[in-house]
């Protein structure tokens, strides 16, 4: 029997000046965990627009549970402006406040972190009071607490990244975030000794960094294990590295080995990005069609 996913977090649109995209590393995550057959919860908050029963059809269309999904009456529902006139310096603007700064707490949301296998969260949905109060009352449970980190500029304070960090038993973390921590705690430039010291300082089970088209890596708080991804033909890098995380707890779940998971992990992420948009839709076949093209 699969196991139970929660994931708190983000839900937005990527607003171009031609289109609207759906987008938030949480909902990535979550569509990706359920196309993978986890019974999948996602905890976010939209507004009571049209942008908001947009957003819950189109998670809907993709089988994912919106029944946690909470619904704001003064706020909006949260838009990302994207400012792409200069391909070579694009603009984000994540704007603020909207509904998913104001998810509540709970005892049914309680309940569904408590029964899970894994709770999933990050930086970027505790950036108001309201929401990183819910999460920080969340967080006091048994459950396996993976911490995607998904530091975004301004939206974060060091506090903030601390008191996650204290939480969480699994750290998942990009190369330009750790070079963020590196600084901030006074790590060593090794990136090997970064790792470690991250781990044994917040008392982390496993710490798994993502380095783009590089591959990944796992300490898994005796070794350094490393991955050099997959080579694939990139359409659209949006929502690869929310895939691997994805592919991490799949395996993880199941008890793989620290190769295993990043082999699976790194070629999810790989077949994310040979479509467009972060959340294609495939089967368990196209994932290793990817890792058999490697090895042949």
């Amino acid at each position: 029997m699969y196991k139970k996913v929660v994931i708190f977090g983000e839900m937005l649109w990527d607003c171009f000046p031609d289109k609207n995209i759906p987008g938030g590393a949480p909902m990535n995550v979550a569509l990706h965990t359920q196309y993978l057959g986890y019974p999948t919860t996602f905890i976010s908050k939209v507004g009571k627009d049209q942008l908001g029963k947009d957003l819950l059809d189109f998670v809907q269309s993709k089988s994912l549970d919106i029944g946690m999904i909470q619904r704001d009456e003064s706020h909006e529902t949260s838009r990302v402006v994207v400012d792409d006139s200069d391909k070579e310096n694009i603009k984000y603007e994540i704007v603020k406040p909207v509904a998913w700064d104001f998810i509540s707490w709970n005892q049914e949301v309680q309940k569904r972190v408590n029964e899970a296998d894994a709770f999933v969260f990050g930086s970027l949905a505790a950036r108001s009071k309201e929401s990183r109060e819910t999460l920080l009352k969340l967080l006091e449970t048994q459950t396996l607490k993976i911490l995607d980190i998904n530091i975004r500029a301004p939206h974060y304070s060091f506090g903030l990244i601390e008191s996650l960090l204290i939480k969480a038993d699994i750290l998942k973390i990009n190369d330009d975030e750790l070079m963020i921590l590196k600084k901030e705690l006074k790590l060593s430039n090794d990136i090997e000794k970064a790792i470690t010291a991250l781990a044994q300082n917040f008392k982390l089970k496993l710490v798994c960094v993502t380095l783009g088209s590089k591959g990944a890596m796992i300490f898994d708080g005796e070794q350094l294990h490393r991955h050099p991804g997959y080579k694939v033909i990139v359409e659209d890098t949006v929502g690869s590295g929310d895939a691997f995380l994805s592919g991490f707890i799949h395996q993880f779940l199941q008890n793989k080995q620290a190769k295993e998971i990043l082999d699976f992990a790194c070629a999810l992420g790989a077949l994310v990005a040979t479509n467009k948009g972060g959340t294609p839709q495939y089967d368990l076949k196209s994932i290793d069609n990817i890792r058999k093209s490697y090895s042949s």
